[in-house]
């Protein structure tokens, strides 16, 4: 019995003898199937074929991510705070030596994750550091591999230790989250986005769609919302979802005049 995991969107699914038949995430219109069909992997083969990236981003957050790029190729963040480390957002590879590492700075208190695309491995990352993943219950459908440690908050609001909040904002999934940390980038706030607030290549900028690879915009009411409901907090930062995806300075301004671009453009 082996828990397969889809090698196009990287989420791992339930202990099955044979590979599952299909994987209804990349089925669903917000992502796809591999041109080359529907395939898959196990941990055991990713361990032997890639290995983790880690390294920090600012004082008090590390990225990790696997090189080759796997799946759809996001890094993970961990916030270190006092009251113990948060994993944001999760990644399929896990193997010795990043429980190693993660272990060296701090261990991982709890994981939280933005939207069903980046779930991967979180279960396997949540018996080894013995950490609840935290998940908007408003997606619970998308969970391929349940497990007693996943919890399903609802609401707008949840909090998290260290004085981090997750924020509901919908729009690319029903229960698409970001996370505020007030302490990130000197103390100016930052926001960890996925790509619920996507920093897009001029990084002045963010965008908002229901589907990034088929294109799908969002609706103006739902861009407006996810503006109104992040508008609240202090940030000066947008980490998104890889490498270097960060609009480094006013933030808070870049998603406000993004959001204007985005429904004007829609308005014509």
């Amino acid at each position: 019995m082996t828990h397969f995991i889809c090698a196009t969107c990287g989420s791992q699914f339930v202990e099955t003898e044979a590979p599952p038949t299909n994987c209804p995430i990349c089925e669903d219109e917000r992502q796809y199937v591999g041109w080359g069909g529907q395939r898959w992997t196990t941990l055991d083969a990713l361990q032997r074929e890639y290995h983790n990236v880690i390294k920090p981003e600012e004082p008090g957050l590390i990225g990790i991510g696997s090189h080759p790029t796997f799946a759809i190729g996001q890094r993970a963040l961990l916030v270190q705070t006092g009251e113990g480390n948060v994993l944001w957002d999760c990644i399929s590879l896990l193997d010795p030596p990043t429980i190693a590492a993660v272990n060296a700075l701090g261990g991982i208190a709890a994981i939280a994750i933005s939207h069903p695309h980046y779930y991967s491995s979180m279960v396997e990352w949540s018996r080894a550091f013995d950490a609840p993943v935290y998940l908007h219950a408003a997606d619970r459908q998308w969970v391929m591999r349940p497990d007693a440690n996943i919890h399903y908050w609802e609401g707008e609001t949840h909090p998290l230790p260290g004085g981090l909040t997750l924020i509901r904002c919908g729009g690319h999934f029903a229960g698409g989250t970001v996370l505020h940390w007030p302490a990130g980038a000197e103390g100016k706030g930052a926001l960890l986005a996925g790509d619920i607030l996507q920093v897009v290549s001029d990084r002045r900028y963010v965008s908002f769609m229901y589907s990034y690879p088929n294109l799908i915009p969002l609706p103006a009411a739902t861009v407006r919302q996810i503006a109104a409901r992040v508008d609240p907090y202090p940030f000066d930062r947008i980490y998104g979802a890889w490498w270097e995806r960060v609009v480094a300075t006013d933030a808070k301004a870049s998603v406000a005049r993004s959001a204007a671009r985005y429904i004007a453009a829609l308005q014509g």
